[in-house]
């Protein structure tokens, strides 16, 4: 099987990129047999399931647009020759055949892996400067896309106003690169990068997850509430200086240890965090079996070997 990191091992991607550092590799992945066509991303836009959006660059007056699916096969026909991207997600759901994909990336942990996008752009096509949460491997599968890439972005960082997206306000590029089909670019969390399509292209973009520590969080009270837990607050030893209006600190230091205590057991931390991380990302397209429906769009139901011509 072809190392999708070229000559560089896992081990070495692992120890030195991973989260940290942007990679460019050349000839990534050239035999794309599971490559779709834009035809293929148009026809899945339509779809009521699938989540999917446009976004527009109006050059005139700078402004950014964004639109979500589904969409009718007029609202394709009506769009410019120029500056409009299509971004459809999970595509590796939608069309099984696409996640043999995944097998190339067997050096990380299957459970972090958020979906496979699939962006269709024209000449001029972007999503805006920004930034992701999460790591994200940019293959490009057809024509061509320049990528400018920043520095990392703090999470407060200044974003555009009255935008419907949240693009960076002040983008300042330190390196650029022009990706060619096979090509791929991994980019850590946090990493502001700006691509725009030279030639009409697809690109598949391949992330995954990261939730926030809040989501966390509210997920693992929903599962001890679940399990019947009724452990409640109690006060630390009180002395009357502590009766005052303003919160003693000797009260915050009390239930930061019991919520800690509280969370503190391996085996319930374990399996609350396995079913989390592995939950489906679209739980009402998943049957009563728990697998997965195929897609059916415009009369043709995509499974698992079907091509899409």
């Amino acid at each position: 099987m072809t190392n999708i990191l070229g000559d560089m091992t896992p081990s070495r991607f692992l120890d030195q990129h991973w989260q940290r550092v942007p990679l460019l590799v050349r000839g990534a992945l050239r035999d794309l047999t599971t490559a779709m066509t834009s035809a293929d991303l148009i026809d899945l836009a339509m779809d009521a399931d699938v989540e999917s959006r446009i976004i527009a660059h109006h050059g005139a007056d700078s402004r950014w647009e964004m639109r979500q699916g589904p969409f009718l096969r007029d609202d394709f026909r009506s769009m410019p020759e120029v500056d409009w991207t299509l971004l459809v997600q999970a595509v590796d759901l939608w069309v099984p055949r696409t996640r043999s994909i995944l097998q190339h990336f067997d050096f990380l942990p299957p459970w972090r892996l958020d979906d496979i996008m699939a962006s269709y752009a024209v000449e001029g096509g972007s999503v805006g400067p920004h930034f992701d949460q999460y790591d994200v491997f940019l293959l490009q599968v057809e024509g061509r896309r320049r990528w400018q890439i920043g520095a990392a972005c703090p999470p407060d960082s200044a974003l555009l106003a009255d935008c419907d997206l949240s693009l960076l306000a002040d983008f300042r590029p330190q390196q650029e690169w022009l990706l060619e089909p096979g090509d791929m670019l991994y980019l850590p969390p946090r990493i502001a990068h700006w691509g725009v399509a030279e030639t009409p292209c697809i690109t598949y973009s391949v992330g995954f997850r990261s939730p926030t520590l809040a989501d966390m969080l509210g997920d693992l009270a929903i599962e001890l509430s679940a399990q019947g837990n009724v452990e409640h607050y109690f006060d630390p030893r009180l002395t009357p200086e502590m009766a005052g209006t303003t919160i003693h600190q000797a009260f915050v230091e009390q239930a930061k240890r019991q919520l800690h205590d509280l969370i503190d057991d391996d085996a319930l931390i374990a399996e609350w965090f396995a079913r989390f991380m592995t939950a489906a990302k679209y739980p009402s397209l998943v049957d009563r079996t728990g697998e997965r429906r195929a897609a059916r769009i415009n009369g043709r139901r995509y499974q698992n070997g079907d091509d899409l011509d």
